[in-house]
């Protein structure tokens, strides 16, 4: 009896087995369903923060933004649409506006094709995939780091103003940053157990294909994973040449298909762009101008943090912050400069700012609230204030197409008088209306070459009378920037032209860039 009792109090050893192993299944679940939701719950702001970020984003950065994405798959769907001399010259590949293309083909067989859902669902859909990128980026940095580190890397990546103002728009140089972070956490680094050469190479491939400078970020990741890889052929004949091969033929195919005949146009950009240097007609920079101007620019106020994590960078991170170095310096050789050229590696700095805000115990607080206030200010201008006369003015353009829709006289005919590609065109007014701008295509040897927009600067005056000798010929609207009105205003007076709208542009106006954007109309 004591025996048995003794059992009922205690248990047999059996009995403990079970329990612990019990308890065991229940703590193994309840770590799952902790960690479950803490994936979910980094997915679900992701998300949330990202589309919050793509709707306070309502400025225009630079013309590849829609004239070498939304403008051509607008044209692919609907057969109307401009195609720059890019695409002429077969330096542009279908496969990334094809995504566009196909979000808009969905909306058209479903009758839904309107001008507000073709703006926003593409942005929508590159906050999306940022999103996804920013997931994988905090679990890569937590495979790394520990918990406090890989938080304060997290916090710097959603800090950065210029990935706030990059990353939702329809950019090559988004999606490339994009895919570049995704391959990211796939890549071998060390103290990465979870990665998977196929996966990172396939999405390196894909990177490639959408904007070929990828390779320059990428070549001494792939050097370095070829370096420490002990089964070094396999890794080229099982990995390096079927996926490289496999996204390159894919690719061509959708190139062959919508230029009408077979076009490699990795090797048309590279011969264009390099070695015939048509990129230095869009300008030129010092070579020290990505040191001086560039990165600053780029990382913001991030710069103290990432010097600092620098100096306290492990091993480990050693060849994440080479490829920063290599990428400046290369780009530092090309006469064309541009501060989107160097977003791809603005991930990679985040891993130090991260790990500097981490070692900074006593500061850490103030210093985190500065970043954030100070990011916080560049983001809500750069995304809702500066130049955003670019994209309003297409918005009144876009009134016109009901004009046009039910006019039985004349129809709206719009002309832009501004530098070239300043503006949206088709895939932000969705209706064939009549409407021309200043052309500019680099001089490719042609005989009779002339620059449009730079003709017309010259003697704006003088353009306008030759190109429109008679009344009847005229434009029925003209949009161009205010510092233009004086330059022309005896043409305007002279032929019936009054202002219609003024539109914000910019506090900072350059050159031919001016504040506001003039329409005017012809009485």
């Amino acid at each position: 009896m004591e025996n048995i009792r003794s059992r009922l109090k205690f248990g047999s050893k059996g009995d403990d087995v079970k329990l612990r192993k019990r308890k065991s299944r229940l703590y193994s679940k309840e770590d799952k369903d902790i960690f479950n939701n803490g994936v979910l719950g980094v997915v679900v702001f992701s998300v949330v923060f990202r589309l919050i970020n793509c709707l306070l984003v309502q400025t225009s950065f630079v013309p590849d933004e829609y004239w070498q994405s939304l403008e051509v798959s607008h044209r692919m769907v609907f057969n109307y649409g401009y195609l720059t001399w890019e695409w002429k010259a077969g330096i542009r590949g279908f496969t990334f506006p094809l995504f566009f293309a196909f979000l808009y083909k969905i909306l058209h067989l479903l009758n839904y094709d309107s001008v507000h859902l073709l703006i926003w669902l593409p942005r929508i859909a590159q906050a999306l995939l940022a999103a996804f990128a920013d997931v994988k980026f905090f679990f890569l940095v937590q495979r790394l780091e520990n918990r406090d580190v890989s938080r304060w890397v997290f916090f710097c990546h959603l800090c950065s103003w210029f990935s706030w103002f990059c990353c939702t728009r329809t950019l090559t140089n988004s999606t490339e940053t994009t895919l570049t972070s995704l391959a990211l956490s796939y890549f071998p680094l060390s103290g990465s157990k979870a990665y998977s050469s196929k996966k990172y190479l396939f999405l390196v491939a894909l990177a490639v294909i959408v904007r070929p400078t990828a390779l320059i970020v990428w070549f001494p990741l792939l050097m370095h994973h070829f370096c420490q890889e002990e089964q070094k052929l396999r890794l080229i004949t099982h990995c390096y040449i079927p996926l490289g091969t496999l996204v390159l033929v894919i690719s061509s195919l959708i190139d062959c298909f919508f230029y009408g005949k077979w076009t490699l146009v990795q090797f048309n950009f590279l011969k264009f762009n390099v070695l015939h240097g048509v990129a230095d007609f869009y300008g030129s920079h010092p070579w020290h101008w990505y040191l001086t101007q560039g990165f600053p620019v780029v990382i913001g106020p991030h710069l103290p943090l990432f010097l600092h994590g620098c100096m306290l960078a492990s091993r480990k991170h050693k060849i994440l912050l080479a490829t920063v170095v290599w990428t400046i310096l290369v780009y530092s050789f090309l006469p064309h400069k541009e501060f989107r050229f160097i977003y791809p590696v603005l991930p990679f700095c985040m891993i130090f700012c991260g790990t500097s805000l981490a070692h900074l115990k006593a500061w850490r607080r103030s210093a985190a609230v500065a970043l954030l206030a100070s990011n916080l200010v560049l983001a809500l201008y750069t995304g809702l204030i500066h130049q955003r006369g670019a994209l309003d003015v297409m918005s009144h353009v876009q009134m016109l197409c009901d004009v046009s829709r039910n006019s039985t006289v004349s129809q709206p005919d719009v002309l832009f008088l501004m530098p070239c590609h300043s503006t949206p065109f088709y895939s932000h007014v969705h209706c064939p209306l009549k409407m021309r701008f200043l052309e500019c295509p680099p001089d490719l040897g042609e005989e009779g070459y002339a620059d449009e927009a730079d003709r017309f600067y010259d003697d704006p005056l003088f353009w306008l009378r030759t190109s429109f000798p008679y009344k009847s010929s005229l434009p029925t609207h003209l949009v161009f920037f205010n510092v233009l009105e004086k330059d022309i205003s005896a043409f305007l007076q002279g032929n019936g032209f009054r202002r219609t709208a003024e539109i914000f542009h910019t506090h900072v106006p350059e050159g031919r860039v001016g504040g506001s954007i003039f329409i005017y109309e012809k009485l």
